[in-house]
């Protein structure tokens, strides 16, 4: 049992989110509906890697510990934040802060969607330039620093040796990373470790999806809707299920 304030310390939370995640990809196999392929949004690749067979629960479990600690460390040693960048396509908001010093552009989540971070310092003087160059909105983002940039190295290097440590068995159906966008069934270790310097390329990973053949997409985890949006934005429309508990899985 955790209250609010510890669900919302970052190694808390990507617990919370790991298990809610895989009590709905259970619930889904239980129901008789069997993925053929996989993605994760950030800690997500990891319930997806869990669910495709290439890591076993204890061992996604204790990487997911792992990963948050070592999160939570690096954010202590290297302060930063994170914004929402809407209404401004990927290519525009990297030149638009690619002379700002401490900022990345850490998620291209969708067309018209992406995700600035960096320093605070940083993040203030992009949030200044994203909004002149014509950003319909930039949203501060509730977390404890900047995830998916170069400020996360400590964290990655901890992470590594976390994952050189781990075995990954061949995944039953492919999955697809978020450093690269490529499905694979095996070779999970490498891109897992680059992910929390690297960005999210979340739009890239959905057209990789469509690419394979996907025309009905099931969100498994805490929220049942963000990633769907997600999907809408880059794909159109298409077959949508949003799952986030047991309750919510329809019958096949």
């Amino acid at each position: 049992h955790a209250d609010d304030d510890e669900l919302r310390r970052t190694d808390s939370a990507q617990l919370a989110s790991f298990t809610l995640g895989l009590v709905a990809v259970d619930a889904a196999r239980t129901a008789g509906h069997t993925p053929d392929v996989g993605a994760g949004h950030s800690l997500g690749e990891l319930t997806a890697l869990v669910g495709a067979g290439a890591l076993e629960v204890p061992e996604g479990a204790r990487l997911v510990l792992e990963r948050g600690r070592a999160m939570v460390a690096a954010c202590e040693a290297n302060p930063g934040t994170m914004v929402a960048v809407l209404g401004l396509e990927h290519r525009r908001v990297v030149d638009a802060i690619a002379a700002i010093d401490g900022t990345w552009v850490a998620n291209d989540n969708a067309p018209g969607q992406a995700v600035v971070a960096g320093t605070h310092d940083g993040v203030g003087a992009a949030e200044t330039m994203v909004r002149a160059t014509g950003a319909m909105k930039v949203i501060p983002l509730p977390v404890a620093g900047a995830f998916h940039t170069p400020l996360m190295t400590p964290a990655a290097t901890h992470l590594a040796g976390a994952i050189a440590a781990t075995t990954f068995a061949p995944s039953t159906v492919p999955v697809v990373a978020n450093v690269d966008a490529e499905a694979r069934t095996e070779g999970f270790a490498d891109p897992l470790a680059r992910q929390l310097t690297a960005p999210v390329r979340w739009r890239e990973s959905l057209l990789t999806l469509a690419g394979l053949g996907v025309d009905e997409w099931w969100e498994l985890g805490p929220s049942g809707a963000n990633l769907l949006a997600m999907v809408r934005r880059t794909i159109g429309d298409g077959v949508r299920v949003g799952v986030h508990d047991p309750a919510g899985v329809p019958a096949e």
